[in-house]
């Protein structure tokens, strides 16, 4: 059968998701054939995932009838047929609603299909001298053979109609003997891996995610960031994402000697060598940063601001942020007044409300407060939408709010006036002390996450419902 030529590059989509055909342009002449296999801007731009070739292989196959498979193997290939013909029978063997379905086609040259991590290949020849190539996005080796899912090649379920009978193809005794789909373990997906679980927004997302096996959370006790071999020994292979849920917050302090060197180490160092894991295994990187990297002066802040931090906590957040922007594949979720488990502005407030205490709280600091549970939903929601990468502010909405008048809604919510909180300037609230300097409007624009299509809680709204849940008037 003579090969089609000048095909014009197109994409087809198939029933498994993820697995998409293509048509190559093939040129040819009296001498033969030429095409651009793989050509990554082109196939890129029509849809193809970025996904990184490292090792190319090539099987040859002496005889029609041959027959190799189902195999689905840990990593992303790209194959195209060198010279001679295949008839092509891809099963989905990953977890979820579309395991077990099945996409055939016979392929020529002219043609090449992009098959996802987790989904069975098999192949029949239809000529003799028959080769066909492949591209992975990893490196073979003998421990990869253990993450192999396979099917055999007559199970009945799927019913793939070789057009050489399976009877009188040639086929190894290792896929004679593969399970059938009722007996066969479905590919696991890669992994989240969530660092700084033990905080407050590791807690949401503990929460968020609790029964999901594919999120692995994981403390200090389970991931220390500043044991650089905690890096090198993890096989990151294994993820797909990770969340970077760790910070160093003690704004005052990071003003110290002791406190600087702890705020770079944990804050910029360590999210340096998250970035470079990122990097290197093509791994997406979820990024809380703060309003701290602004100095407060503007009435809102779009994500787009240029940076200027006031001190040490602030410089290190925006370091951390121009790393993180250099990762491929990443998200900077940017927050404010972070409120939730654990001791938070909120949970004080209430523990001087119910001992009967008015005080004294800063009224020139503007913002809105970013409950824990809003920052981990709004970060699930980027993921599973797979939403454009970059910055994203993500506080609670509403009219932005002063300290005092947060404090003031926390007395009225526990039953006291209002009236018991007074409301002082920064200046006034810290006089006598080296505080370090804050930003006075810490107003994040929301208009790029809500046209995402995450549309944040009213944080009063939010409050209530935390206060309500949380008990905090009664639990201090």
């Amino acid at each position: 059968m003579p090969i089609e030529f000048s095909k014009k590059l197109t994409a087809h989509d198939t029933p498994i998701p993820g697995v998409v055909l293509y048509d190559l342009p093939v040129h040819g002449d009296n001498r033969g054939w030429f095409k651009e296999n793989w050509q990554r801007d082109k196939m890129v731009a029509l849809g193809l995932p970025d996904f990184r070739p490292v090792q190319n292989n090539i099987s040859f196959n002496e005889k029609a009838g041959t027959t190799r498979g189902i195999h689905a193997e840990p990593w992303d290939k790209f194959i195209s047929v060198a010279t001679g013909r295949i008839f092509g029978a891809w099963v989905d063997l990953r977890e979820g609603p579309t395991f077990g379905a099945v996409f055939t086609a016979e392929l020529d040259a002219s043609q090449a299909i992009f098959i996802p991590r987790g989904v069975g290949n098999g192949f029949q020849t239809l000529e003799d001298s028959t080769a066909y190539t492949y591209l992975v996005n990893d490196h073979w080796s003998a421990d990869a053979q253990g993450q192999y899912t396979f099917l055999n090649l007559a199970d009945e379920t799927v019913s793939i109609a070789w057009p050489v009978p399976l009877e009188e193809a040639e086929l190894s005794d290792k896929d004679k003997n593969h399970p059938r789909l009722a007996d066969v373990t479905p590919m696991p997906p890669k992994k989240t891996l969530v660092v700084g679980a033990d905080g407050q927004l590791g807690k949401a997302l503990r929460k968020l995610y609790d029964g999901d096996p594919s999120v692995e959370f994981a403390g200090r006790a389970e991931f220390d960031l500043s044991d650089e071999d905690a890096f090198t020994a993890r096989n990151w292979k294994n993820y797909a994402t990770i969340i970077n849920a760790a910070a160093y917050t003690a704004v005052d302090a990071a003003e110290t000697p002791e406190g600087r060197r702890a705020a770079w180490a944990v804050n910029v160092t360590a999210v340096a060598r998250l970035a470079r894991a990122a990097v290197d295994h093509d791994l997406v990187l979820v990024h809380v940063s703060s309003d701290y990297v602004f100095d407060g002066t503007r009435e809102v802040h779009a994500e787009d601001e240029p940076f200027s931090p006031l001190g040490v906590y602030g410089q290190t957040k925006a370091a951390a942020d121009a790393v993180v922007s250099v990762v491929p594949r990443h998200y900077i979720v940017r927050t404010s007044w972070v409120i939730g488990e654990g001791t938070n502005f909120v949970r004080t407030m209430a523990s001087l409300a119910e001992r009967g205490i008015e005080p004294s709280v800063v009224n020139d600091q503007i913002g809105r407060l970013s409950f824990t549970e809003d920052i981990a939903a709004g970060i699930r929601h980027l993921l599973q939408t797979g939403a454009e990468y970059g910055t994203y502010n993500l506080s609670n909405d509403g009219e932005p709010q002063s300290w005092a008048d947060v404090a003031a809604d926390v007395y009225e919510l526990s039953g006291k006036s209002r009236d018991a909180v007074t409301g002082v300037s920064t200046e006034e609230y810290f006089k006598g002390k080296s505080p370090a300097p804050r930003p006075l409007n810490s107003a994040l624009g929301l208009s790029k996450i809500s046209a995402s299509g995450f549309r944040p809680s009213d944080g009063q709204v939010a409050l209530a419902a935390y206060f309500e849940a949380s008990e905090v008037s009664r639990r201090g």
